[in-house]
């Protein structure tokens, strides 16, 4: 017969083991809930003003690593340079749908036309006229005119007044892809976009798309709506003496006016009609026509 002891030995075994408060308070925390409290510690106290409960709140949350900071960027980087060169392919096939300048003449309240016009659409006199003014060496450089640009740097080492060298396919690449204005930054964009044009873009791709997005003030932007704002005609019925003028305003076309005319515009025009007729006689436009 089994004793007393025993079966109260037996009870014990077989009962669940309670677990008390004390114990239960022992456990180890979670690793989450260590990190919040760390983190909350090194913020210390919520702030009150706004800008200091954001860097409150940033200051808690967890940084990248070095590596993973690098994985980032190079992520980053390695989709703008697919997406600058999807968007420019894009664009050799379909009309510019806009510009940041266009935009901005709305915002300031000015009545944006403009009309697209295929390159045969336009008159060859404005084409040569554009080369004329602009950038005679269009059909023989990739993009840029190493020439002009020393010279430009020359004369900026001798104190004289900054002067432009960029060539239409520069001007084209800061139209239709970036924002008026100056600096490195800017810079450094327009000399890869004009990279990537002069890639995919044929010479012909390149003209069309300059003279559908150039400003020629009064809000008319393209050779199609500045032909019928200033002598009610299409593009491509513009006479020499007509696209001379158009190609005489461009580099300010707020401040130097087609209709009417002044001295300085008159003056022009006639220099780039004898330019235009040796555009035409050295073949400068070969690579258009």
């Amino acid at each position: 017969m089994p004793s007393k002891k025993s079966e109260t030995s037996r009870k014990k075994a077989s009962s669940p083991r309670k677990t008390t408060r004390k114990s239960a308070a022992k456990k180890p925390a979670s690793r989450a809930g260590s990190t919040r409290r760390t983190a909350r510690k090194r913020r210390g106290r919520k702030p009150k003003t706004f800008l200091g409960r954001i860097r409150w709140r940033l200051a808690g949350l967890p940084w990248p690593s070095p590596m993973q900071a690098i994985k980032v960027t190079g992520y980053t980087v390695g989709g703008l340079f697919a997406a600058s060169v999807l968007w420019v392919f894009a664009l050799r096939f379909v009309p510019v749908p806009g510009t940041m300048l266009m935009l901005m003449r709305s915002v300031e309240g000015q009545t944006v036309e403009r009309d697209w016009a295929r390159l045969d659409q336009v008159s060859p006199d404005l084409v040569r006229a554009i080369i004329a003014a602009e950038d005679t060496k269009f059909c023989t450089h990739h993009g840029f005119d190493v020439e002009q640009i020393k010279a430009a740097i020359e004369d900026t080492r001798d104190g004289k007044r900054l002067r432009g060298a960029s060539t239409i396919s520069q001007q084209t690449a800061k139209n239709v892809f970036l924002w008026p204005g100056r600096g490195f930054v800017r810079k450094g964009l327009e000399a890869w976009f004009t990279l990537l044009i002069e890639t995919f873009w044929p010479k012909q791709r390149i003209m069309e798309v300059y003279l559908n997005v150039a400003e020629w003030g009064d809000g008319y932007f393209g050779a199609e709506a500045a032909a019928q704002g200033r002598f009610g005609k299409r593009a491509d019925a513009l006479t020499p003496y007509e696209a001379s003028l158009l190609a005489s305003v461009l580099p300010n076309p707020h401040d130097w006016h087609v209709a009417p005319p002044g001295p300085y515009v008159r003056g022009r025009s006639a220099t780039l009609r004898a330019r235009m007729n040796v555009v035409r006689r050295d073949g400068l436009d070969a690579c258009i026509y």
